[in-house]
């Protein structure tokens, strides 16, 4: 991303048709590979889902067996449950894990955790919708960024300054 928006600043700064041309290009491929994964996303929102909680349960296991080298576990685990106000599986498995491990989940006063699997399956149902509502304003954007630098890019060429 830093050198395609070096293309675009430094093909401007120098007027280079072949810089601005190739700064489109990239971001032409950049809108087609976005789209593409937000088109496979949106079709594969439960094998995501499905995915993210499968890792969630990998971190969980590994923190809760005690494996010593889970540094890493623990703070995955530690992102998920403070995103998502959630810890463990399920309720039984979340209030088991409070009184044992009461670093893992984070601090509440009524100590009923929701489980973290419905947390996420809320998260790609329900929060669908902010997601597509970023990939469109992204979209927008970039579609913005190669108006502009065609404009450039013709008004270069149509200038007779050279």
């Amino acid at each position: 991303m830093m050198f395609v928006g070096f293309l675009g600043c430094y093909g401007a700064i120098q007027e280079s048709q072949c810089l601005l041309g190739t700064f489109f290009t990239c971001l032409v491929i950049l809108f087609a590979c976005e789209v593409a994964a937000g088109i496979w996303g949106f079709v594969n929102k439960d094998q995501i889902a499905k995915d993210v909680k499968q890792f969630y349960d990998q971190a969980y296991h590994q923190v809760i067996q005690g494996d010593p080298n889970s540094t890493n576990g623990k703070t995955v685990l530690k992102t998920f449950h403070e995103t998502l106000d959630c810890c463990g599986t399920n309720l039984l498995e979340s209030t088991f894990t409070q009184f044992i491990r009461d670093d893992i989940c984070p601090k509440k006063e009524n100590l009923v955790y929701s489980n973290c699997h419905q947390k996420i399956d809320e998260l790609f149902s329900g929060k669908l919708y902010l997601i597509g509502i970023a990939a469109i304003v992204v979209a927008v954007i970039m579609i913005f960024e190669m108006i502009l630098s065609m404009v450039l890019c013709c008004g270069i060429r149509n200038s007779s300054v050279y």
